[in-house]
């Protein structure tokens, strides 16, 4: 999908290659999209639910970031000259604090010639369903809706841009949309120093990184989207910043990815840290033990909201007609109330860290270990029991293997957590539990008929999530087991570089597309096992999916390359950084 993200770890907007925002959520990620044409307009009017700027004479448009930055730079060419729209939400550090306000500036010039534009600016509200009451002043506009008001401040005519005009853009305007509140300076002052301050921070925070050597570029703008998707205020990391973005052409496999995963959230929080980025890990750890406080010991669900809300009841929003008009448009998730047994395994990979990485300035001990083997003893009790398993299947339950992976990670992280913290009758308590877990998954999980372990106990069809064996470090590369599966799972998911999730239907039939996560979990597995040189040509064709701007989709047709599914995925950008870091050339042997 070619859009550019804009975002500051509390608000994200999508820009098209014509910059159109199309996408922007308020209060938060999850919330209302005011911007909310990339799944229609609700209305007889494609322009409404949009921010877009019209050229008279359009020809051409090119757009790329600010190196190291989210700084979204589209060039317009026209008849009449060339306009330069910028887009960016300001980061950066004031008063010993983050300023990260709900804003989006929006800074247009004239770069040659005179050309002509036409603004348009039509926020809705209530997922399209409501056209705001209009009420305006000299330098602002302001859009009321029924819980939120958004105020538009401006040094553009505001009579033109609300008669949407046609007029020459003979020099620079800015816009500032964001809460209902007076600016303490003009609009062009507070975008020239807030677009300083916003680029100084992130190539100073893109400075600090420990990129490998190659493909340097693919990994920073990877860790930059990463970071764009942690809600800071909180520590919530969400899958992806849309909702209903579908998975194939008209397969209904339209999902809300605006919340927190636990399962996504630790494979972010390990691709940054592994970046030496342990910000977002200290934010996410508050995060997790606020959520393992609240479980008091009991079931955790595997998704929740940034907030930690559990209830996030799914329903449709019959106004949008969806992605191209593929609908239906979802909001919330029914996830929430799946049995998902790995999730406790995740949640203990993703404290893990935080005992042993002596960088971070929180400490994590005794107290927090207590807390976390409570969901151990879950993990425990779960390891053989049927649930819905990591795709989230709506129909069946079965003892998945992936789950009965991720509980021996719970137990056997919680024994190297109580190893370390020199409590040797709970380290040997917990190494106890988690033999005797990997016993069972190597007897139940493994089939001679397919020469692989499988997706689930005594099954025997193929699932790619089987391959997190390495990942978790379950198995050894050396075990031909292991070499073995990786080379079924190609055999049978493979297309090209990418890879299916599973050969069986499911609830919508036969997977379209490859899932991209699964992709590279495999260029990992190649990697681990030896064949090095392969992975590293699976990655280069992987890394040819990515949009013009470095981004990508949950999701990519074999046949056309093209990306589908919510954008973007923090899963595949999480893979494009696993995979350079594990198949990069090393700078002392280059330099």
């Amino acid at each position: 999908m070619e859009l550019g993200l804009i975002g500051n770890c509390s608000v994200a907007a999508l820009v098209d290659p014509h910059a159109t925002i199309n996408w922007f959520c308020l209060p938060r990620f999850d919330g209302d999209p005011v911007f909310h044409s990339l799944l229609g307009s609700g209305t007889k009017n494609p322009d409404d639910g949009a921010f877009s700027i019209e050229v008279e004479g359009f020809k051409s448009a090119e757009q790329a970031y600010i190196p190291n930055t989210p700084i979204l730079r589209t060039l317009l060419h026209a008849e009449g000259g060339v306009v330069e729209v910028t887009d960016f939400c300001p980061r950066f550090e004031a008063r010993d604090r983050a300023f990260r306000p709900r804003m989006i500036i929006r800074r247009i010039r004239p770069v040659e010639g005179w050309p002509r534009i036409r603004v348009k600016v039509r926020p809705r509200f209530d997922w399209g369903k409501t056209e705001p009451k209009v009420t305006y002043g000299s330098n602002h506009v302001r859009f009321v809706g029924s819980r939120e008001v958004v105020r538009m401040t401006t040094d553009a005519p505001v009579d033109h841009v609300l008669s949407e005009r046609l007029v020459t853009l003979d020099r620079p305007c800015t816009f500032v949309i964001g809460p209902d509140e007076t600016l303490q300076e003009g609009p062009a002052e507070i975008g020239e120093r807030f677009m300083l301050d916003t680029q100084r921070y992130w190539q100073r925070w893109s400075q600090r990184l420990a990129v490998p050597f190659d493909w340097q570029d693919a990994v920073i703008r990877a860790a930059i989207t990463l970071k764009l998707c942690n809600y800071e205020q909180t520590g919530g990391i969400v899958a992806a910043v849309t909702t209903s973005l579908p998975e194939a052409p008209g397969s209904e496999r339209n999902w809300d990815y605006r919340y927190c995963w636990v399962r996504d959230a630790f494979f972010t929080v390990r691709a940054l840290n592994s970046l030496a980025a342990t910000r977002t890990m200290e934010n996410y750890f508050q995060w997790l033990m606020n959520l393992v406080a609240d479980a008091r010991g009991g079931h955790i669900q595997p998704v929740l909201g940034i907030g930690l809300e559990t209830d996030l009841r799914e329903w449709q929003a019959e106004n949008l007609p969806g992605y191209h008009g593929m609908g239906p448009v979802r909001v919330g998730n029914q996830a929430h109330e799946h049995f998902q047994h790995d999730t406790y395994g995740h949640v203990i990979l993703g404290a893990a860290p935080a005992f042993f990485d002596q960088r971070l300035q929180m400490t994590a001990g005794e107290h927090a270990f207590r807390l976390l083997e409570d969901l151990g003893e879950q993990a425990w009790a779960l390891h053989d029991q049927p649930d819905a398993g990591i795709w989230e299947l709506r129909s069946r339950a079965r003892i998945h293997t992936s789950s009965s992976l991720m509980c021996w990670a719970a137990c056997d992280r919680l024994a190297r957590i109580a190893a370390r913290l020199g409590l040797r009758d709970r380290a040997g308590y917990w190494r106890g539990r988690a033999d005797v877990i990997h016993r069972k998954i190597l007897e139940g999980a493994w089939s001679e008929e397919r020469q692989a372990f499988v997706e689930s106990f005594g099954g025997r069809t193929l699932d790619a999530s089987v391959l997190l064996m390495g990942e978790v470090n379950f198995l050894p590369p050396t075990d031909p087991r292991f070499g073995a599966t990786v080379d079924a799972l190609s055999r049978t998911l493979g297309r090209g570089p990418h890879m299916l999730r599973y050969e069986e239907a499911d609830d919508f039939g036969v997977p379209e597309v490859g899932f991209n996560i699964c992709a590279f979990w495999r260029v990992d597995a190649l990697a681990r096992i030896g064949r090095v040189e392969e992975a590293r040509e699976y990655y280069e064709e992987l890394l040819g999916a990515r949009n013009g701007l470095g981004l990508m989709s949950e999701d990519t047709s074999f046949e056309t390359n093209a990306g589908w599914g919510n954008f973007p995925q923090t899963y595949s950008m999480v893979g494009i950084i696993n995979g350079a870091m594990r198949l990069s050339r090393s700078w002392e042997s280059q330099l």
